[in-house]
């Protein structure tokens, strides 16, 4: 294939995994967009089993695809790969899992973690660990992202106070922490944008 998966039309791309005809259905279905089609949780109920490893098999093709962009780019320059990243990545768990992005000194992603597992609502974060993958990866900045499987994408209490914590614990050893986002659905809070960080 000689084009790029990132100049691929939505519908191009998943036409490449389920048929242009199912394709052009399940987009128009899913209001025109690749994005929701993969991040609905429902969006797999009454298709074939077939159909759904296949819708499976892409959203995961477009998660890594988005991952290499952030390994090539400065995320700063392209907050909404980013978002759409952890939108691909937490979207539909039925438990929280909490992750970091370890970036390097021009801002780009060096690796992605999922650091730690928790129940429905809730997961233990440990900042000693945090400290220890950010040091082990050489990262110079971090952003968090965590889900909420109840659905509501509005930061807690508890995450603004881990998200200080954290932050405090990171000043420590020069590693800046650029960002924390809360998924749910496909709603997303940024501290960053609400003055929080």
């Amino acid at each position: 294939m000689s084009q790029s998966v990132e100049t691929l039309s939505d519908a191009d791309l998943l036409g490449l995994v389920v048929g242009n005809k199912t394709a052009l259905r399940m987009l128009q279905d899913a209001g025109g967009s690749l994005s929701a089609l993969l991040n609905e949780s429902q969006a797999s109920n009454g298709l074939q089993p077939k159909m759904r490893t296949k819708l499976q098999v892409a959203k995961e093709l477009v998660r890594r695809s988005l991952l290499e962009t952030l390994r090539q780019r400065d995320v700063l320059s392209s907050p909404a790969s980013v978002r759409d990243f952890l939108r691909m990545t937490l979207t539909g768990r039925d438990y929280e899992v909490f992750m970091v992005l370890f970036l390097d000194a021009q801002n780009q992603v060096i690796e992605s973690e999922e650091m730690f597992r928790g129940t429905l609502t809730q997961t233990s974060v440990y900042p000693r660990e945090v400290v220890k993958r950010s040091l082990f990866n050489n990262a110079a900045a971090v952003i968090f992202a965590h889900n909420h499987p109840s659905g509501v994408a509005e930061p807690s209490h508890a995450d603004e106070l881990l998200t200080q914590s954290l932050k405090q614990s990171l000043a420590l050893v020069d590693v800046r922490v650029l960002d924390h986002f809360v998924i749910a659905g496909s709603g997303l809070a940024s501290f960053a944008e609400r003055g929080l960080i």
